[in-house]
């Protein structure tokens, strides 16, 4: 029962996730990382299995640091989300990553933008987007409240509108979400909603 959700504002872009890590009916762990940071400003949020979304974010991630170790150059976030459909789109052919992503970045020249990237390798770049279970409530919410100059304290609030109706409505409900952004200060953690915590494993 996934959900990554996200939108982009006046001047930044924001990714939300579930936290939870769940196979079959067990949830493993609800401090699971869905989005990851590719470079100083760029977040990539997935959806998926969980050993296909770990893989190939990391992929992602280590083939955008060596474009820039061997250019000197960062890529933009149009050539990244260009980069991660094509990786997407030959693995099709030969053996698929089920994963589901949102790419949210901020360039100086273009300023904030956000990609869509399904598992079949389809590429819209968006103002808001969602994934998973959630992504019906998310949607909803954001199609009724969204506006493209939204400041970061409207979008915030957007975002946990979003996270209540995720909750109240979704009949296996994530308990815990994680909210990253991303602007001209670059890529960070912003804050967690979290309802439940993991209990500490006791030492043997």
């Amino acid at each position: 029962m996934e959900s990554v959700f996200g939108m982009v504002g006046k001047d930044f872009a924001i990714v939300a996730a579930d936290t939870s890590a769940v196979h079959s009916i067990l949830v493993h762990k609800t401090n699971e990382d869905k989005i990851m940071i590719l470079d100083s400003h760029k977040l990539m949020g997935a959806s998926g299995e969980t050993g296909d979304r770990a893989q190939f974010t990391e992929y992602v991630q280590k083939n955008v640091s060596l474009y820039q170790f061997r250019n000197g150059i960062p890529l933009t976030t149009a050539a990244t989300a260009n980069f991660t459909r094509g990786e997407l789109a030959t693995a099709l052919r030969k053996n698929p990553y089920m994963v589901n992503i949102i790419l949210a970045g901020y360039d100086k020249e273009t300023g904030p933008s956000m990609y869509f990237i399904d598992y079949i390798a389809s590429l819209h770049k968006l103002d808001k987007a969602a994934f998973g279970y959630g992504a019906y409530f998310a949607l909803a919410m954001m199609d009724r409240h969204y506006r493209r100059d939204m400041t970061v304290e409207e979008a915030i609030e957007l975002v946990d509108k979003c996270i209540v109706e995720i909750r109240s409505r979704l009949v296996v409900a994530p308990p815990n979400f994680l909210i990253k952004i991303v602007d001209k200060d670059g890529a960070r953690e912003y804050a967690w909603r979290q309802s439940i915590k993991d209990a500490p494993v006791s030492a043997a």
